[in-house]
């Protein structure tokens, strides 16, 4: 790891490091050198095959706040003493980052003003680049929110998965077809000219939003997936993992429920930021945003439980079983409720 931080000069010589927990894809260390401290990050390349793409799509970005003059905060890898935005050694592809003064992250979402908080974040970030052409970005992670690949990976499933998980599962896959019609919207809605494609982040849970001491949102980070979308990927991923007290991997589905005030804050906070930059049809989008993102999860963990947890894993043998009927329940739950 010394040699790794060499690259980036020397004042990195006698720098000490500690890793940090709490990341479920890159690992993470905090780096303290000479009174100052970074975060220096081991890209995961068995979810990002071409960490290149990461970097030039930053890069992009960065330029583009640059001139036009914008004081949006965007964290940006630093250089190496050779100019190169990334380090790639035997082991993996790193980045050194600023490591943001008198920052914290926060794991679960405690109030309704910390939902606010972070929509207001990601919808600063969208907003910050609503002049810049989206198409210019480069796809780190292929067809991560397309809802008609991921209903066709299902189907693959049925077709080619476990037969005993399958036979054992006509409770959920009557659901999943059920809710066959939000793939129908999603199709009419990518080729709706009212659906701007835009810069999404596609990762909008808590802990990629920096707070400070008085929760007050500083900016977002984790930039790995940021691609040309739609706003209903972010939103739609800030209700699937902001509404419910309990996550994905609670199995004591009684816990499951959606809070209205999260909704309304959500949406608030993201309108807040975005301004006049949404379309009355977005506007009028975001209780589809939220069926999206829940019915687009519950489909890859079932497809995940057919294909004998190839993708996510399991720790025991229903895992991926009871994670997407926990999804199913919270979109039952967020579909049946009066809060449009």
């Amino acid at each position: 790891m010394k040699s790794i931080l060499l690259h980036y000069g020397r004042q990195f010589e006698n720098a000490t490091m500690e890793l940090l927990s709490g990341g479920l894809i890159n690992q993470t260390w905090k780096v303290e050198a000479k009174a100052e401290s970074f975060i220096l990050q081991r890209i995961n390349q068995n979810v990002f095959s071409d960490p290149q793409r990461i970097a030039n799509n930053v890069r992009l970005l960065a330029n583009h706040l640059q001139s036009t003059n914008s004081n949006y905060h965007l964290i940006a890898p630093i250089k190496t003493t050779t100019g190169a935005e990334l380090v790639h050694e035997a082991d993996g592809y790193f980045r050194l980052t600023p490591f943001v003064k008198n920052s914290k992250t926060i794991h679960v979402v405690e109030t309704s003003a910390q939902a606010y908080e972070a929509a207001l974040q990601f919808g600063q970030f969208t907003q910050a680049f609503s002049k810049f052409n989206a198409s210019q970005l480069q796809t780190t992670i292929p067809d991560f929110h397309n809802l008609k690949f991921r209903y066709e990976q299902f189907l693959d499933s049925l077709q080619n998965g476990n037969r005993e998980r399958i036979q054992a599962c006509t409770k959920e896959i009557k659901e999943i077809e059920r809710y066959h019609f939000l793939i129908d919207q999603y199709n009419s809605i990518i080729h709706n000219p009212a659906f701007k494609l835009r810069v999404a982040h596609h990762d909008t849970k808590i802990s990629n939003v920096l707070f400070d001491s008085n929760d007050q949102g500083i900016c977002v980070i984790d930039l790995d997936t940021v691609m040309p979308g739609y706003f209903f990927s972010d939103v739609g991923d800030m209700m699937r993992t902001y509404l419910s007290p309990a996550n994905e991997e609670e199995s004591d589905f009684t816990k499951i429920e959606v809070r209205p005030d999260y909704y309304h804050s959500i949406m608030q906070g993201y309108s807040d930021a975005m301004k006049d930059e949404l379309s009355t049809e977005e506007r009028n989008g975001f209780f589809y945003a939220g069926q999206f993102l829940i019915y687009m999860q519950a489909l890859r963990f079932l497809t995940d439980y057919f294909n004998d947890d190839r993708y996510y894993g399991a720790s025991y043998p229903q895992h991926n079983l009871v994670r997407a009927q926990n999804q199913l329940q919270l979109l039952r739950q967020f579909s049946t409720l009066n809060i449009r």
